[in-house]
C-alpha cells in the first residue's frame, strides 16, 4: 500500500508541476507583448549611414568624388561609395564656397542637405527649396549634376 500511495503522490506532483509550468510559460508569453516592427530608417529622414549615395549609382558617385578631389577637398579614393570621407570633403567644399554645411563630421544631416540644395540650385540644377530634406527633387538634381565629371 505504501508504494501505491507513494506512486500516486509522485504522479500527482508531476501533474501539478507540469500544469504549473504550462501556466507559467503561457502567462509569460501573454505578459510580454511583442514590439511592433519599425523600419530602421524612414525614407523621409536622413541617416548617418556609412555610405549614403543619395540615389547616385557608383559611376555618378565617382564623378562627385572626382570633382571634390579636383577642387582640392580630398574625398579620398574614387570608389563610388559616398562614405564619411566623401561627405567630409563635400562639407568642406560647401562651407568654403559659402553654402554653410555646418560641422565637418561626414554626417549627411539637414545642414549638409540644405547646403547641397543651395549649391545645386546655384549651378542650375533644380533641387527645390533648400529645406534640408533629400527628397525626390533634390536627389534628381544631384543625379543630373553628376551625370558627367566636373
Amino acid at each position: 500500500m505504501r508504494s501505491s500511495l507513494t506512486r500516486a503522490l509522485v504522479v500527482a506532483s508531476a501533474v501539478v508541476g507540469m500544469a504549473a509550468g504550462g501556466l507559467a510559460s503561457a502567462s509569460a508569453s501573454v505578459a510580454a507583448p511583442q514590439q511592433a516592427a519599425r523600419p530602421a530608417v524612414s525614407s523621409a529622414h536622413l541617416s548617418p549611414l556609412a555610405v549614403n549615395n543619395l540615389g547616385l549609382n557608383t559611376a555618378r558617385a565617382k564623378n562627385w568624388q572626382s570633382c571634390l578631389n579636383a577642387w582640392g577637398f580630398n574625398a579620398g579614393t574614387e570608389d563610388g561609395q559616398l562614405g564619411t570621407n566623401s561627405w567630409k570633403a563635400a562639407q568642406r567644399m560647401l562651407n568654403a564656397w559659402g553654402y554653410n554645411a555646418g560641422t565637418v563630421d561626414g554626417v549627411v544631416g539637414s545642414n549638409t542637405i540644405t547646403a547641397l540644395q543651395k549649391f545645386l540650385n546655384a549651378v542650375g540644377e533644380n533641387a527645390g527649396t533648400p529645406d534640408g530634406i533629400a527628397g525626390t527633387q533634390t536627389r534628381a538634381a544631384f543625379w543630373n549634376y553628376n551625370a558627367t565629371g566636373c
